[in-house]
């Protein structure tokens, strides 16, 4: 369906979305309807009382058990910050590990924007940002999580190991994919820009054929986020919803409920 231009000023989107098949617009009955969270409450009984890590295994582990269970429960947002200018850029991203320091993710760090955000552009007209966030929504369960902390490197070592357990492919096109440069097309017809991704891809294939260790790319690995504020939010009706954050207080943490 094309979209048109709206007419005097008039919404392209207005939520909540309409009840598929429903024939009539939303009602401010029915959105109160929609919009209700009602599958939960938290209150600090619940949570663990002194670390957040704890916390968010035992809320990671629910996911499989709820009915139905959460598809892909790692999915979750990493958005940095660039300096000096401030601006932020998020990504969906997918949680690899949760160890006791933190939340552990994979990317390349040499070319993308979250690499020049977190550590600096390569000609130095941008300063690292180490700061970063990931935010985790499990709709099933009326849940989110946000984590806030500095975000530090894993050693080759460690990032080798989860770069083994990778399909050669996707170990190749680490390799092959120079993350979030630009694509020029090539002059063929229809060819927008990819034949020159597949052409990286083919110089990959060929440099490692025939070799099945293939070593971890420097520009790319692990990526930990060691967390100084960690929120738990379940959903209540009428957007009086349960918040409860944890923030790093020393060596331990201080557990606070917060307003909605």
């Amino acid at each position: 369906m094309a979209l048109h231009p709206p007419q005097d000023g008039a919404k392209l989107i207005f939520a909540p979305t309409p009840t598929p098949g429903r024939t009539t617009e939303t009602t401010p009955e029915d959105a109160e309807q929609i919009n209700q969270f009602t599958k939960g409450a938290l209150s600090r009984s619940d949570l663990h009382p002194s670390s957040p890590i704890h916390q968010f295994h035992a809320w990671y582990s629910a996911t499989s058990s709820c009915t139905p269970p959460i598809t892909h429960p790692e999915t979750c947002t990493l958005s940095t910050a660039s300096l000096p200018s401030g601006r932020v850029s998020a990504r969906m991203v997918y949680l690899k590990e949760l160890d006791p320091k933190g939340w552990v993710i994979y990317s390349n760090f040499g070319t993308s924007r979250k690499g020049e955000d977190l550590f600096g552009s390569k000609d130095g007209s941008s300063t690292g940002n180490p700061y970063a966030a990931l935010t985790f929504w499990w709709e099933g369960m009326e849940r989110q999580v946000r984590v806030e902390g500095r975000a530090e490197r894993l050693s080759r070592e460690e990032s080798q190991k989860y770069f083994d357990t990778r399909v050669r492919g996707s170990r190749l096109g680490a390799w092959a994919s120079k993350q979030s440069q630009v694509l020029r097309p090539t002059g063929e017809e229809g060819d927008d820009g990819r034949k020159q991704l597949e052409g990286w891809v083919k110089e990959v294939e060929e440099r490692f054929e025939g070799q099945e260790k293939i070593p971890v790319p420097e520009f790319w690995g692990g990526l930990r986020i060691v967390p100084e504020r960690v929120e738990f939010w379940q959903g209540r009706k009428n957007r009086l919803h349960d918040r409860f954050v944890y923030e790093r207080e020393g060596e331990g943490w201080k557990l606070e409920r917060l307003s909605p």
